[in-house]
This record gives structure tokens, C-alpha cells and sequence, in this order.
């Protein structure tokens, strides 16, 4: 009988454990859902952040308008994870390179990378509710219903969209013709802190942190920024600066800075010290600029 109450004990520890384990999955879901749930990025009908921040009636689902368990778009080599949206890689922009800056000694190559996602709505040439597989049963649709997306049914005031049409338009969008001149350069190759000898360097820029990661049957190297001050030293967080992988002159693999360098496009405002516009970091005394530049 002893032996039974021993095991019977042992289970319910057991089972304890497993319950408390699955209450504190749920509470980390719960977090991770309520960042992006409480930011303008929310475009369903859960929306309710303060300011009247554009969202569609039709649907709850908030992940959505981004991503997709299955049939994502894999057009490019270096897509973002499960795309949901066409990505416009027949689209024509005008890059910083145009400027002749003479500051510039990094190579700028034409917009690609993470930031064709960003710019998928932001460049305002196709609908925010272009959704490759959208909500329910039956909605694949691989153009994600074209320029004007799924028509959904927009609201929200003050209206950041072309005529109630889903169009991004204002400050947040790409101006006409893909311009973005007036911008930080995006797809242009970080120079701080490589050794003399490469063919970008550059002492103006802070010197790079990196890792390498096994990825399938190749490794491939890590690069950001470390902001040691908000995040951890030397451990790469949602504080630093992002630093992704693209082909330069100088070979492959090269550390491009992009939309998602200085953004986070799922963090809430006031987490990290963030704003409205999803900084990695508040940008108090000028603390964005000057983690990568040292002025």
C-alpha cells in the first residue's frame, strides 16, 4: 500500500508540474500576442488602440496580414518567415545611392531583403489586406486578391488610407514612384569595425557583434549592433540593432542594414522604451542614431 501511495504521490507531482508548465506557456503566449495586439500592426477588428488606428471589420485574426502557416510566399531567396503577402519584386524604387552622398562608402544594392516586407504595404502600391491565404477555409488565393488585396472593409480615423481603399498613404508610405531618397538608406553594406584590409571600413560606425548559427547544412553568421546599456552585452536581443545577410562586391553574407535594423515591427509602445513607430529603442538624446554612429 505504501509503494501505491508512493507512486500515486509521485504522478500527481508529476501532473502538478506539467499543469504549472502549461499555465506558464500560456502567460508567454498571452505576452507575446498582446505586443502586437496593442500596436497599429493589428489590422483586424480586435484593434483598439488609442488614436483611431486604421483596421478592417471582417476578421480577428491579427497575425494575418503578415503571415501564414502555410503557402507563403518563397519567392525571394531571403524571404521574411511565411510571408502572407505578394511581395512587388517587379517594383522600381529610388534608393539613397541616387544622392552621390559623399559620406557614402558602403555599397547600396537595389531594395530587397526583409525590408521588401515592410515595404509590401508600406510602399503603398498594393492594398494592406493583400492576403496570399486569407482567413477560414478556401481563401487561397496566390496574388492575395492583386493591388486592391481582398477588399476588405476599412475603418478607423484619422484614415491613413487612399479612399477607404486599404492603399497606405501619408508619412508612413513610400512617396509616389517608390521614392526613397529621403530616407535612411536601406540594402547598404554596415562598415563599422571590420579589419583594415576590407574594402569597407569605416570608423564612423561602431563595430559589429556576431554568432554563428547552424542553419540546415551550412552556418551562417549573426550580425547586429549591441546595445549593452538597454539589452544584454553580447547577446544578441530585441534591443539591438539588426544587421542582415546580403551579397555585396566584398563577397557574400555581408552585414546590410534595413528596415528591420532600427525597427521591431511587433513591439507595443512603451516596451523597450519604444514609440508608435516600433524603434528597437526610444530615441531619447538622440539614442538610435548614435548606437551604430559615432558622432
Amino acid at each position: 500500500m505504501d509503494f501505491m501511495k508512493d507512486v500515486v504521490a509521485r504522478k500527481a507531482i508529476r501532473l502538478a508540474g506539467a499543469c504549472a508548465l502549461l499555465v506558464g506557456m500560456s502567460g508567454m503566449v498571452q505576452d507575446a500576442v498582446a505586443g502586437i495586439a496593442n500596436t497599429r500592426h493589428n489590422l483586424s477588428n480586435t484593434n483598439n488602440v488609442a488614436g483611431g488606428a486604421n483596421h478592417v471589420t471582417d476578421t480577428p485574426d491579427i497575425c494575418v496580414f503578415c503571415h501564414t502557416p502555410h503557402n507563403a510566399d518563397i519567392s525571394q531567396t531571403d524571404n521574411p518567415p511565411l510571408w502572407n503577402k505578394r511581395l512587388l519584386t517587379g517594383q522600381t524604387y529610388q534608393t539613397y545611392a541616387q544622392m552621390n552622398s559623399a559620406s557614402i562608402d558602403g555599397q547600396i544594392l537595389p531594395v530587397g531583403s526583409i525590408s521588401l516586407a515592410c515595404l509590401s504595404c508600406h510602399d503603398g502600391a498594393q492594398a494592406m489586406d493583400n492576403l496570399i491565404n486569407a482567413p477560414g477555409s478556401g481563401g487561397l488565393d496566390a496574388t492575395g486578391g492583386g493591388a486592391n488585396g481582398r477588399n476588405f472593409v476599412w475603418t478607423g480615423s484619422p484614415r491613413i488610407d487612399a479612399g477607404g481603399a486599404g492603399l497606405l498613404t501619408g508619412v508612413a508610405a513610400v512617396g509616389a514612384g517608390g521614392d526613397l531618397r529621403n530616407d535612411h538608406p536601406i540594402g547598404i553594406e554596415y562598415c563599422g569595425g571590420f579589419s583594415a584590409g576590407t574594402t569597407c571600413r569605416d570608423p564612423d560606425f561602431r563595430a559589429v557583434s556576431t554568432r554563428n548559427v547552424a542553419s540546415g547544412n551550412t552556418t551562417v553568421t549573426q550580425y547586429w549592433v549591441d546595445t549593452p546599456a538597454i539589452g544584454t552585452a553580447n547577446q544578441r536581443d530585441r534591443t539591438d540593432f539588426v544587421l542582415f545577410n546580403r551579397t555585396f562586391a566584398a563577397g557574400a553574407g555581408r552585414p546590410s542594414v534595413e528596415c528591420g535594423s532600427c525597427h521591431d515591427p511587433h513591439v507595443e509602445s512603451g516596451v523597450n522604451g519604444a514609440g508608435p513607430t516600433f524603434l528597437r529603442v526610444a530615441n531619447t538624446a538622440s539614442a538610435v542614431c548614435l548606437a551604430c554612429h559615432t558622432k
